[in-house]
């Protein structure tokens, strides 16, 4: 490691556990807010672009949101473990093992993502009739499968180098990566959709080539070395050691990504048995919703590594006192967005709508719906973050797979069953409220553990 490199190395590392709190956190945070949040606005692009093909074309992108979240199962397990781990062995200053980790976190995600684009080519109709497509939108489905999968094992990749850019405190590099594929696809969709006359099956190319571009300018610190981390196949060693430190954490996520597409399959079964209409208000609103949840994640992506660097480094003053700020930043910070969006929910949803009164309708319901619940799933994504941070993976996974999980899939059908398209609209809002049973005694337990590690490290301290 040269001079330059040993000098950033430890500016981020005086920053991560000297810096105060409310400033080390938005630093954190800001960016990769901003990249969440562009990311958001390229997924909202294809769904507003694709609507002027009508309500079938938009029930299909709603459908293909399922895909994601099955790239994105391929890739955030080992993302979200590697970022954890990263951040706590770098706080320890074990940066040679975790470089390693990195090493095995890339090309391992990269191998799953080129599974799933093999597996999902040859059995295309079954996946698309799977993941809930009509028989209306089911050529909509394939065309917009299609692209999507060709780029899966770079979109998988790309989970892990944004989180592990994020946990050596690099979430600026982290945004540009992500921001420009978002930007460049707001550009293309219009172009491939319209001038090329290619349909839904434009707006699929576009986010596959804004994928492709954002793999490209996400490598670029590690090839030419600007990164605090080595990415080499020569580092891929998948030890026991490593692995099942990435998989402890890193399973929370996986089951999140898991559940979020059993969820959205029988979520997306249920409302297109219905009509297209109610399929497609749903498939608008959860577009929409990303815009908070992003700023929500973001925020909690730039809580995570902070945490866990000062747990690795035994601050445990600092791991608290980052949990009460995040806490209160994303209730007020939530609370505001909840107002602002219920706001304007209806002009949003007439938007993607047109003159489908039903569509419109669904749309709203679920969109105020979800305002409403915005503060608790906030509160609980910062609850979460703090266990994965730590390295609970048992808190983690429980509170990751509460929201689309536990707390949703026992609650979907009897609630559609009573309460028809209203129960549908207005089902995840109530799976958020719910989660909160589980998410106040984990802390409560993390509260503990943090209280026991700060005496067991006095102690220590006294001894010597």
């Amino acid at each position: 490691m040269n001079d330059q490199q040993s000098q950033k190395q430890l500016m981020r590392r005086n920053q991560m556990l000297n810096d105060p709190i409310s400033r080390v956190i938005p630093r954190m945070a800001i960016p990769t807010i901003v990249a969440f949040l562009i990311n958001s606005v390229y997924s909202l692009a294809d769904t507003y672009f694709v609507s002027s093909l009508g309500t079938s074309a938009t029930a299909a992108v709603s459908v293909n949101a399922s895909l994601d979240q099955l790239i994105m199962m391929a890739g955030s397990m080992l993302a979200v473990g590697a970022n954890s781990y990263i951040a706590r062995l770098l706080g320890r200053g074990e940066d040679d093992k975790a470089s390693r980790v990195l090493s095995t976190a890339f090309f391992l995600a990269f191998f799953l993502g080129l599974t799933l684009a093999v597996v999902g080519n040859i059995f295309m109709v079954p996946m698309v009739r799977l993941l809930g497509a009509t028989p209306t939108c089911e050529q909509y489905s394939i065309d917009y499968a299609t692209y999507v999968l060709l780029a899966a094992p770079f979109m998988a990749a790309n989970f892990v180098m944004n989180q592990c850019l994020r946990s050596e405190g690099s979430a600026t590099l982290s945004m540009v990566g992500m921001g420009f594929g978002g930007v460049l696809n707001c550009f293309l969709d219009p172009i491939f959709i319209f001038v090329f006359d290619m349909g839904v099956a434009g707006a699929s190319l576009a986010t596959a080539i804004s994928k492709l571009v954002s793999f490209c300018i996400l490598i670029f610190p590690y090839l030419t070395r600007r990164s605090l981390l080595r990415l080499s196949i020569r580092e891929f060693r998948p030890s026991r050691d490593i692995l099942s430190s990435i998989v402890s954490v890193g399973s929370s996520s996986m089951f999140r990504s898991g559940l979020s597409v059993v969820s959205a399959i029988v979520l997306n079964s249920i409302a297109g048995g219905i009509s297209d209409s109610v399929l497609a208000g749903i498939g608008v609103c959860t577009k929409v919703m990303m815009f908070p949840f992003s700023i929500i994640l973001g925020f909690g992506n730039g809580f995570q590594p902070v945490a866990g660097f000062n747990w690795g480094a035994k601050c445990f003053d600092r791991v608290e006192e980052s949990y009460r700020f995040s806490a209160k930043v994303a209730l007020i910070g939530s609370a505001v967005l909840a107002l602002i969006v219920g706001f304007l929910s209806d002009a949003i949803i007439v938007a993607f709508a047109g003159t489908d009164p039903e569509m419109r309708r669904v749309g709203n319901i679920c969109m105020i719906s979800q305002c409403v619940a915005l503060p608790i799933h906030a509160w609980v994504a910062v609850v979460n973050m703090l266990c994965a941070g730590l390295g609970n993976a048992r808190g983690a996974v429980a509170l990751s797979t509460a929201r689309q999980g536990s707390c949703f899939l026992p609650i979907v059908f009897p609630m559609a069953w009573l309460f028809g398209s209203y129960g549908v609209a207005t089902v995840q809002a109530t799976a958020d409220v719910l989660s909160l049973l589980l998410a106040v005694p984990i802390l409560s337990r993390m509260k503990k553990q943090i209280a026991q590690a700060k005496l067991d490290h006095a102690q220590e301290g006294a001894v010597q």
